[in-house]
C-alpha cells in the first residue's frame, strides 16, 4: 500500500541552494595546537603538580573534538617530560555499552591507542564509592583514575544538550559523569534534568575533595567547529574557571541563522557529533532540556538521513526526529543505543520514528504532514549535521530570508 498519494509523489520537490552563514572565526590553526598545549603544561601552577614517578591517569573519552588527538598527545609527552607515568583512561560513563570492550573501541576511532601513544590504555570499568551527596545520592568513580596519584581529565567546554546552569559540558561533568563509569553515569541520571548544574557542582565537589584530582585540559571550540583555545585549569580553580569557560564557549556557539522553515532535514546524527547525537540547542528538540538559549528557526517537521560510522551503530536522538530514512534503522545497534538511553533516563530518544525508503521520501512524508504551507514552493533546510553549520542548503523560497541578513550568502559549488 502507498504511503502517500499520487499527487504528493509526483510534486517536484525543489532544487536546493547552498548557502554560507558567517560566524566569529577566531581561532588556533591545527599545527600550533601542540605548542599551545606545551605553554600550558609549562605553566607553574601545572607543572609543580607533576612529581618524577607519578602515575598520572589522563582521562578522555568525549567525541566530536577537534584535536582531541593532539592534544592528548602532547599532554602525555609533557608529562613523560615531566618524569611521570601517564596512562589513559577511558572517561565515557555508558557510552562503548559501557563496556571495557565497548570504550576501548570507542577510544581506538579517535586514534587514542597504546601504540599511538606509547602508554597503557585502560578501560576498566570498575568503580570505588567516594561518597553521598546531600541527598543521599553515592557518588562513583573510576578505580583506575582513583589508584592513580593524579587524575588529569581533558574535555570540551560547551553547552550541554540535556541542561542549562552555570557549569555544562566539561571538565566537572566528565569528573561526575564520564568518570563515574556506567554505575555512576546512571546514578546520576535518575536526578531531575533541571538540577543537573547544581548536581554536577555539588558531585565534583565532593570528587575534587576525596580523588587526587590534579588539573584539567580545557578545550574550547568556535562554531566552525575549529580549537578555539586550550587552557590548564589547577583542580583548586576548576569550577570556578569552568563557570567562565562556559560563557565563552556559548558566544562561539553556532546556530541556523534563518528564522523559519516547513522542514529542516538533517544529513547525519552521531555520538562524535554529540552526546545526544545532534544538539538540541540548534534543533530545538530533546526530551530534557526545557530551555533553549540559542536561536533555532520556527519549523514543523524534522528529517533524518543517516548516522555517522563512529557511532558504531548507537543512533541515540533518532526518536527525536519524525522521518528517517531506512539507511538510518539498518544501521541501528539497539543494545548500544538501548544501553545509552536506559542509563540517561530518555527512552524516548532511542524509539523508532516513521521509516521510509530514502532521504526524498522522507522530504515528501514530512512535508504531507506539515499544515498551512505552500506545497508548491515549501520552505526547507538542509544541514550536514549540528556540528557543521558553516555551509547549510536551502530551497529557494527561503532566499529573501538570505538576503535580508548579512551573516548569510549564496555560495557557489566550491564552498567560496
Amino acid at each position: 500500500m502507498p504511503i502517500l498519494l499520487d499527487s504528493d509523489l509526483k510534486r517536484p520537490l525543489p532544487d536546493f541552494i547552498r548557502v554560507r552563514q558567517q560566524f566569529h572565526e577566531e581561532h588556533i590553526e591545527d599545527e600550533d595546537v601542540p605548542a599551545i598545549v606545551r605553554e600550558q603544561m609549562a605553566k607553574p601552577e601545572i607543572s609543580g603538580l607533576v612529581k618524577p614517578g607519578m602515575r598520572v591517569a589522563v582521562a578522555a573519552g568525549s567525541r566530536g573534538i577537534r584535536n582531541l588527538f593532539p592534544i592528548i598527545k602532547t599532554t602525555v609527552d609533557c608529562l613523560c617530560e615531566m618524569g611521570a607515568a601517564p596512562f589513559i583512561v577511558s572517561a565515557m560513563g555508558s557510552h562503548g555499552g559501557g563496556t571495557e570492550e565497548g570504550q576501548r573501541e570507542v577510544l581506538a576511532g579517535y586514534g587514542i591507542t597504546e601504540e599511538a601513544l606509547g602508554v597503557p590504555v585502560v578501560t576498566t570499568v570498575d568503580t570505588v564509592h567516594l561518597g553521598d551527596c546531600a541527598n543521599g545520592r553515592p557518588v562513583w568513580f573510576d578505580r583506575a583514575a582513583y589508584e592513580a596519584d593524579l587524575v588529569v581529565p581533558v574535555n570540551r567546554v560547551k553547552l550541554h544538550t540535556d541542561f542549562v546552569g552555570p557549569l555544562q559540558s566539561g571538565l566537572c561533568k566528565m569528573l561526575v559523569i564520564g568518570l563515574g563509569n556506567h554505575k555512576g553515569c546512571s546514578a546520576v541520571h535518575e536526578e531531575d534534568p533541571e538540577h543537573f548544574a547544581e548536581i554536577i557542582e555539588e558531585t565534583a565537589g565532593l570528587i575534587l575533595q576525596k580523588a587526587p584530582i590534579g588539573f584539567g585540559v580545557a578545550i574550547l571550540e568556535n562554531a566552525y567547529d575549529q580549537t578555539y583555545a586550550v587552557e590548564t585549569v589547577p583542580a583548586d580553580r576548576l569550577v570556578e574557571r569552568e563557570k567562565e569557560l562556559v560563557q565563552i564557549a556559548k558566544r562561539n556557539m553556532p546556530c541556523i541563522m534563518l528564522p523559519e522553515a516547513d522542514v529542516i532535514v538533517c544529513q547525519y546524527i552521531g555520538k562524535d557529533i554529540s552526546g545526544a547525537g545532534f544538539d538540541p540547542n540548534i534543533l530545538g528538540r530533546s526530551t530534557l532540556l526545557k530551555k533553549f538559549v540559542l536561536h533555532i528557526p520556527k519549523y514543523q517537521r524534522l528529517v533524518l538521513s543517516d548516522i555517522t560510522e563512529s557511532s558504531h551503530g548507537n543512533g541515540i536522538g533518532v526518536g527525536l526526529f519524525d522521518v528517517i530514512t531506512k539507511k538510518v534503522a539498518d544501521q541501528l545497534d539497539l543494545e548500544s543505543m538501548y544501553a545509552n538511553a536506559i542509563a540517561c533516563n530518555c527512552l524516548l530518544d532511542a524509539s523508532i520514528p516513521c521509516t521510509v525508503e530514502d532521504e526524498e521520501t522522507a522530504i515528501r512524508v514530512a512535508l504531507k504532514c506539515c499544515r498551512g504551507i505552500d506545497r508548491v514552493a515549501p520552505k526547507i533546510i538542509r544541514i550536514h549535521s549540528t556540528l557543521h553549520l558553516e555551509y547549510i542548503e536551502v530551497t529557494p523560497a527561503l532566499l529573501p530570508d538570505v538576503d535580508k541578513d548579512p551573516r548569510l550568502s549564496v555560495a557557489d559549488a566550491m564552498g567560496s
